[in-house]
């Protein structure tokens, strides 16, 4: 079986409240000032990367998805179930709820409601995030979003550089202006609008909103999830792992050197280099690694080993 890693040419997609931070930091062909989103690993129809190497060099993510199941262990279903996003907030995003998957496919006939992750890459210094809400019942969220009572109904966090918060579906949320992000999350595009600071879009007119669907998937009260990182040290390299949930795992890897082999405990293991630079190691033939590089490490990989100086977030489908 092929123990290629599959490197991957990332979508790239303008927003409203994008910036050049995808071209400034991590070298990428922007199409505009205006660029929010590098989809570094997607197979979904909105926006799949194309892979650059080895005999599925110039097909698409989802291609490989469909015709060559072996790479990612027969792992079943289908559509791929991941998504890995690098997010530059130039000015903040709406405030927005995502549906959990029952919901999205009886209402939007899709495959995945969407669960995600974030963590920190960079921040302006005070940068902040929307991370749930006040209200303590249905109700009480409704009137307060009827009544535009957002001071009051939105609940603010700080938030620096590596810092990692889990968004459940259910969960309200805004990346806010200044924060440059790496998102995990389900295979999905399904965004309800719930305030949008009564702004214009890209055509001058207020973007939708979606209120009803946001007051039916809106988890009440908000509750933070209870995280707990588990951190070991091996070599040169820290590993921590940020979550580990029903739907995937998250880890951030920090190469300082030398890694032992690691040996796999995944069905296939998608990669993002945030910092730094190096080798990738896979039964003696080396890859080069860089910031900025995204892949996806196949299912027959049994060991492979890291060397250099680099930060990873590393995740893979439970």
């Amino acid at each position: 079986m092929d123990k290629t890693p599959l490197f991957l040419e990332p979508a790239l997609h303008e927003k409203i409240w994008g910036g050049s931070r995808l071209r400034d930091v991590f070298g990428y062909t922007i199409p505009s000032e205006t660029t929010g989103e590098c989809w570094g690993i997607s197979a979904h129809p909105n926006g799949p990367a194309v892979i650059k190497n080895g005999t599925l060099s110039g097909k698409t993510l989802a291609d490989a998805w469909a015709s060559n199941r072996e790479l990612f262990d027969n792992y079943s279903g289908d559509d791929f179930p991941l998504l890995t996003k690098i997010l530059d907030a130039r000015t903040d995003l709406s405030v927005q709820v995502h549906p959990d998957d029952a919901y999205a496919q009886a209402h939007e006939h899709v495959p995945f409601g969407k669960t995600e992750c974030w963590y920190i890459i960079d921040c302006d210094e005070d940068s902040e995030i929307v991370y749930g809400h006040t209200a303590q019942t249905r109700e009480e969220f409704k009137q307060a979003v009827a009544e535009k009572k957002w001071d009051s109904l939105l609940r603010r966090v700080k938030v620096k550089p590596g810092d990692f918060f889990y968004v459940p579906s259910g969960t309200i949320h805004a990346i806010c202006g200044g924060c440059l992000i790496l998102e995990t999350q389900q295979s999905s595009d399904t965004t309800y609008r719930v305030y949008d600071y009564d702004r214009p879009g890209s055509d001058g007119k207020p973007r939708e909103l979606h209120i009803q669907q946001s007051i039916d998937v809106a988890n009440c009260p908000h509750v933070d999830p209870s995280l707990t990182y588990h951190v070991r040290q091996e070599a040169e390299a820290k590993f921590t792992e940020l979550l580990r949930e029903h739907l995937f795992t998250v880890s951030h890897w920090d190469v300082r050197g030398r890694t032992e082999p690691i040996q796999k405990n995944w069905p296939f293991l998608l990669m993002s280099v945030l910092d730094g630079k190096g080798t990738l190691q896979i039964e003696g033939t080396r890859y080069d690694l860089k910031k900025g590089d995204h892949l996806v490490v196949p299912a027959a990989v049994q060991t492979l080993q890291l060397l250099g100086t680099m930060d990873l977030i590393v995740s893979n489908p439970v």
